[in-house]
């Protein structure tokens, strides 16, 4: 067996492999793409590769942010499973991490451009190997995916909005001069979302709405701004002094009546921790669970 670190015509290889082990997830060249590629965190040395007798076997693809280190998308070929090879892939990985004084090694939990937000417990394998490389349980920090169906639901806002301006809010799909500031709000109230609100600006229309009261900006949700293409909301905030007087209501429906003009039917609400909110609004149901797990260095 060797150990090799992943190249871009090792990619279609990947996909197979990925494909065919992720049994419970849908994954296209696109979106796989936009995992590996389009994360400014992507990392060479980090992302590997197994072959046995030349024949793709493994591949474990690892990335670091501050002092914390995330195992972001792993795969083993059936028929190689139990031979070691996810551990020489971790332990190669766990090694550069060490050096490079990561304190914490996370699986699958990726701020940002992630593609799923823990271990799905249905992957059993991936829960034995995460365990047995010295991995615990963060139970507390468990959580969920909610769907949303689209087709039954009316999300029209006129009403509410109405009612809201009257009281001095505003709503509006952002546009491109509004960039600089909802940076500049996201880094001040938001900053792990970042990022992924970024990604709002190359979704047509721009996939950003926001809440504002003269005219500054206090509460925004998204879509699109991760797994493109595929109905993903969020994130979505809202400051603090605003909380819970059904600002986030509105725009969530904003962003969901986006995800039903491309005609998809459902919408997926993902890294759940309001549930209630999201049953309450707009009947989410819980549709997968998935178990944090942390390494400590």
């Amino acid at each position: 067996m060797e150990i090799l670190n992943f190249l871009d015509s090792d990619f279609d290889e990947v996909f197979v492999l990925l494909s065919e082990n992720f049994k419970y997830d849908s994954l296209s060249e696109n979106l796989l793409r936009e995992k590996i590629y389009d994360d400014p965190r992507f990392d060479r040395q980090l992302t590997l590769i197994s072959r046995n007798d030349k024949e793709l076997s493994g591949f474990m693809y690892a990335l670091t942010e501050g002092d914390k280190g995330y195992i972001k998308l792993m795969a083993v070929e059936k028929k190689y499973r139990r031979k070691g090879i996810a551990k020489r892939l971790f332990s190669e990985i766990e090694r550069i991490m060490i050096h490079r004084g990561i304190k914490t090694i996370r699986f699958y939990s990726v701020p940002g451009n992630y593609f799923m937000p823990g271990i799905d417990p249905r992957y059993t394998p991936a829960v034995c190997f995460a365990e047995s490389m010295g991995f615990e349980r963060l139970q507390h920090l468990d959580t969920s995916n909610m769907v949303v169906s689209l087709k039954s639901q009316n999300f029209n806002t006129k009403q509410i909005e109405a009612l809201w301006k009257k009281k001095g809010v505003d709503f509006k799909r952002a546009d491109y001069d509004d960039y600089s500031r909802i940076i500049n709000f996201m880094q001040k109230h938001f900053p792990s979302w970042t990022a992924e609100v970024k990604n709002t600006f190359n979704s047509l229309p721009i996939s950003i709405h926001l809440a504002l009261k003269s005219n500054e900006i206090i509460a925004f949700s998204a879509h699109n701004a991760n797994n493109f293409g595929t109905g993903w909301f969020g994130p979505m905030g809202t400051i603090e002094r605003y909380r819970g007087q059904g600002i986030g209501a509105v725009l969530l429906k904003r962003c969901l009546q986006d995800i039903k003009e491309w005609e998809l039917e459902r919408a997926v609400i993902p890294w759940v921790r309001p549930i209630r909110f999201y049953s309450r609004e707009v009947n989410a149901v819980i549709e997968r669970v998935f178990w944090q797990f942390e390494k400590k260095l």
